[in-house]
């Protein structure tokens, strides 16, 4: 049987899912343990052919992931409710851009729909999203089906042909033999034989019935012994409360460094309760998008009206003139204060200092008083951190500090006062204007990696052999070399190796000697 903590790590990571559990009894959010049982028997009314009961269940779960979503469109889809099926596979895919079969499936929805131009768009993208491989199959994630790059170019070349562009389609089967199997190749050459001729062809559909399930396994061990039912308090806003928390699984790597936790860590909740009484769509990209009722906690409030708030895991600014702060009865399980909002209108936005977050003037605990002869610069990138810098400090000392918090080469990143991007800052910009902008001994920078040039490409050497049993992980061994494709986050790297493509921890890589120096 899993120990708890093992089997609530491989859930949330075999899900995508922040590593991030807490206890708010008065929150109207479904618990970890519904939203399984209930996709469980939403999937198990599918099998039995009850779609309308199947529906029913999944469009139930409040905060569905992205196979939840991909259900969803798939019973819509078997429905014929186009427009439905289409909006959960868009919710699908915002969730997870890399699910290459809610393209597939969303590009079939455009072209039943006779929107030949999107569904040639998508096609494009579960292509791409193959990387190069023949095929994905996804029965390790839960989906008994192989998602083949041939048949992708099959309905794009399907799609070329009823916008009369046959040449086009011609050229999509020509490159869909270069990845057939033997399988497929009866449908290819079918296909072109009618493109030939100017004739259409048949389509190749997913087949709607097949659904992604939860794994059985801990379906199983949820019944076998209810690790959540009396919920061990992980965070919350009662003082009170103990705190208990989960250790995350370690590599089976000898002498190797710890595998981070993917992709969020967990930690107390601080921040006072607010309630969102408006929907609030971001600008920037350090503001958060939240929705009416939505419950977030503030941790800091700005001299400029703006809250710096935590939902989900996630933090960013909220015009503060949108949240109501809760009065929480924990005896009672009741909300008191939460206000109507369907007949009000949403303020103004108020208007944001230049360069100043709330969390700059904060006056939190970790934030101690900083050294004369330092300043301490936050930096927001993928993620945020801070460097301490010699006061007056010259843009070479910055950028150093900098590219060794990010792992990224000087000349591959780029630095600016807001998030705009606008006011940038290099070799030639003035440094005391920038010192100038200092407030208390601090300062927050921006930062954002440039795209690189195919000759510019980073490359790493692995330091430790990684194995790992996930699809979307990369795989190497010690002395390997891999390209570094994209940063996932401070813990995580996308990289290609041996014409395979995947994530793997940061700390089993480090840049490769340039010139072998």
């Amino acid at each position: 049987m899993l120990s708890p903590s093992n089997f609530l790590f491989s859930w949330y990571k075999s899900e995508k899912l922040p590593l991030f559990y807490y206890r708010v009894s008065v929150a109207a959010k479904m618990s970890f343990v519904d939203t399984l049982r209930q996709w469980d028997d939403g999937v198990t009314c599918a099998d039995k052919q009850d779609y309308s009961e199947a529906l029913r269940i999944l469009v139930a779960i409040r905060e569905p992931n992205s196979k939840i979503c991909f259900n969803i469109g798939c019973l819509h889809l078997l429905n014929q409710n186009l427009d439905d099926a289409e909006k959960a596979f868009d919710c699908s895919i915002r969730k997870d851009e890399h699910l290459a079969v809610a393209f597939f499936q969303r590009g079939i929805t455009f072209y039943k729909k006779m929107r030949y131009d999107e569904s040639i768009g998508d096609f494009q993208r579960a292509f791409k999203a193959l990387r190069g491989n023949n095929l994905i199959d996804y029965k390790a994630l839960g989906l008994r089906y192989i998602l083949y790059a041939c048949e992708v170019l099959h309905n794009m070349a399907l799609a070329e042909a009823q916008l009369g562009n046959w040449e086009k389609a011609e050229q999509n089967l020509r490159r869909a033999l270069d990845y057939k199997t033997e399988a497929k190749l009866g449908v290819l050459e079918k296909a072109q034989q009618a493109v030939l001729k100017e004739k259409l062809f048949k389509l190749v559909e997913f087949p709607s019935k097949m659904m992604f399930k939860p794994n059985k396994n801990y379906v199983a061990e949820l019944e076998k012994k209810d690790y959540l039912g009396k919920a061990k308090v992980v965070a919350s806003f009662n003082p009170q409360d103990v705190f208990s928390g989960f250790a995350p699984l370690q590599p089976q790597v000898e002498d190797g460094p710890a595998t981070p936790r993917e992709p969020e860590v967990l930690r107390a909740l601080e921040g006072v309760p607010h309630t969102v009484l408006f929907e609030f769509v971001p600008e920037t990209c350090d503001e958060l998008a939240v929705k009416p009722g939505n419950m977030v906690f503030v941790l800091q409030k700005g001299a400029d009206n703006w809250a710096y708030v935590i939902f989900n895991g996630r933090t960013g600014l909220v015009p503060y003139n949108y949240l109501e702060r809760q009065e929480i009865s924990l005896a009672s399980k009741h909300i008191k204060g939460l206000v109507p909002t369907s007949s009000r209108e949403a303020p103004s936005i108020p208007e944001r200092i230049q360069g100043y977050t709330p969390e700059d003037n904060s006056s939190r605990n970790d934030e101690q008083k900083v050294p004369d002869n330092l300043y301490i610069v936050k930096v927001h990138f993928t993620f945020t951190f801070a460097v301490s810098i010699p006061r007056g400090a010259s843009y070479d000392v910055l950028i150093r500090e900098i590219s060794k918090k990010v792992n990224l080469p000087t000349h591959n990143i780029s630095l600016s006062l807001d998030s705009s991007g606008q006011s940038v800052i290099d070799a030639n910009t003035d440094m005391e204007t920038v010192w100038s902008q200092v407030r208390s001994g601090r300062i927050t920078l921006w930062c954002n990696a440039k795209e690189q040039n195919e000759e510019e490409e980073t490359h790493l050497v692995a330091l430790h052999s990684y194995q790992s049993p996930n699809p979307e992980d990369l795989s190497f061994k010690e002395g390997d070399k891999i390209t570094l494709l994209a940063r996932i986050n401070q813990d995580w790297l996308e990289g290609r190796c041996n014409g395979n493509t995947g994530i793997f921890p940061a700390s089993f890589a480090r840049e490769a000697p340039v010139n072998g120096q």
